[in-house]
């Protein structure tokens, strides 16, 4: 399976599928390359004997005829790339065999002095870009190796399967993914989605989230002729931004602490905004983040003799308890883990995945790895070997092992 697998992730990586942010939600799918991801992903759905479903709702539904009984079981990756740095026009790079020392692509470096599983892999074959863009693992692997569970099932009838679902969406990366969604089309209670990082990693929870705009009013005069008749929006908005808790900032957290990230700052002394969000594990620490934010808002205004609005809205919840309300989801997984003798390591993971929005809907979605890392970066890497054994467990998933 690794050549097929391999073959297919390059293919997939090389199709400019970047998101943007600022026509999400408003057009979908936001960029025209994610429509010639799904369109080429139909076609090979097709070609394996898939049901496919693509309609106004612009999520991609395939559907394996299950040769067992059982309940259908869902599968689920994205086929947008984050705009945190370039993303289209990837050229990805194959190092195999991979030496064991730091890889050097054209500007980043990869060292395994950071990258430390990377030692993991010696031997065998790790994918880049050529160090311009991202490489697009998050989620085309995850994309790949769907499509390859569907072809060695489709290719192998003596693997016994229930009904197998599949679902590609668009523009996970700016949150709108589920937007819309064709619930009434979806059979299984259990949707596993592909879309995690290092080899064995399962994702069974994720933040509570919201995001929150601050648009402060203020007067501008001539500086000369400020004193006593200006009201600085941006010292306001500067002031807000260095008012939250320093330890509880993205760069000051980890494992299960919630955070507030300043996301955005501009605007004039007559008129600023602010783009923040808000994480925490906890649906009262989240609560207990706004009102915080909102105080120092308020707080800020006065100070400075501003106005200060501020909006904030959940973006997405914790999936954590409609996982343990699923026992079922779990326990196929860690069979299926155990079949394989996969060691795997059940986590929160600091982010969000399709499966808390699923979660709204009573679907269980835990989120299994790709072996992707770095993602989001110039120096993101994944190990084809990774790769394969996230493959074999979504086998040994679907058939119930």
């Amino acid at each position: 399976m690794a050549s097929t697998l391999l073959g297919r992730f390059l293919r997939y990586v090389r199709i400019d599928t970047m998101s943007d942010s600022s026509k999400a939600g408003t057009i979908r799918p936001s960029t025209s390359g994610q429509e010639d991801l799904m369109q080429l992903l139909r076609s090979e759905l097709e070609k394996l004997g898939c049901s496919v479903y693509y309609g106004p709702e612009k999520v991609l539904q395939g559907r394996l005829e299950g040769n067992s009984c059982g309940d259908s079981i869902a599968f689920m990756a994205h086929v947008d790339t984050a705009d945190d740095v370039p993303g289209n026009g990837v050229v990805p790079v194959v190092h195999s065999p991979y030496s064991g020392g730091d890889i050097i692509l054209d500007g980043p470096e990869i060292r395994v002095e950071d990258n430390p599983d990377l030692l993991r892999y010696k031997g065998g074959t790790i994918i880049t870009s050529d160090g311009s863009t991202l490489l697009g693992s998050d989620d085309k692997a995850g994309i790949a190796i769907i499509m390859e569970m569907l072809s060695v099932l489709s290719s192998d009838k003596s693997i016994p399967h229930p009904d197998i679902e599949v679902y590609f969406t668009p523009d996970e990366e700016t949150g709108h993914s589920l937007d819309e969604f064709p619930y009434g089309k979806m059979k299984a209670s259990v949707c596993y989605t592909i879309d995690g990082t290092a080899e064995g990693l399962i994702d069974v929870g994720c933040f509570n989230a919201a995001s929150a705009s601050i648009r402060i009013s203020g007067k501008a005069v001539h500086p000369g002729e400020a004193k006593g008749v200006m009201r600085n929006a941006l010292q306001t908005a500067a002031f807000i931004a260095q008012a939250l808790p320093r330890t509880e900032c993205p760069e000051a957290t980890s494992g299960e602490e919630g955070f507030y990230a300043v996301m955005s700052m501009s605007g004039t002394a007559e008129n600023a905004e602010l783009s923040l969000i808000l994480r925490d594990f906890d649906k009262e620490g989240l609560e207990h983040r706004k009102k915080v934010l909102g105080s120092i808002a308020e707080n800020a205004a006065m100070l400075y003799g501003t106005e200060a609005e501020c909006s904030i809205e959940d973006t997405y919840g914790n999936f954590h308890d409609v996982v343990v309300s699923h026992p079922y989801a779990l326990t196929r997984l860690r069979n299926a883990a155990c079949s394989i003798d996969l060691g795997i390591k059940e986590q929160m993971v600091r982010g969000g995945t399709d499966g808390a929005h699923l979660a709204v809907h009573g679907i269980a979605s835990p989120d299994i790895f790709t072996g992707g890392h770095n993602l989001h970066s110039l120096s993101e890497w994944i190990a084809l070997e990774a790769m394969e054994r996230s493959l074999e467990l979504v086998i040994a998933i679907a058939r119930g092992n």
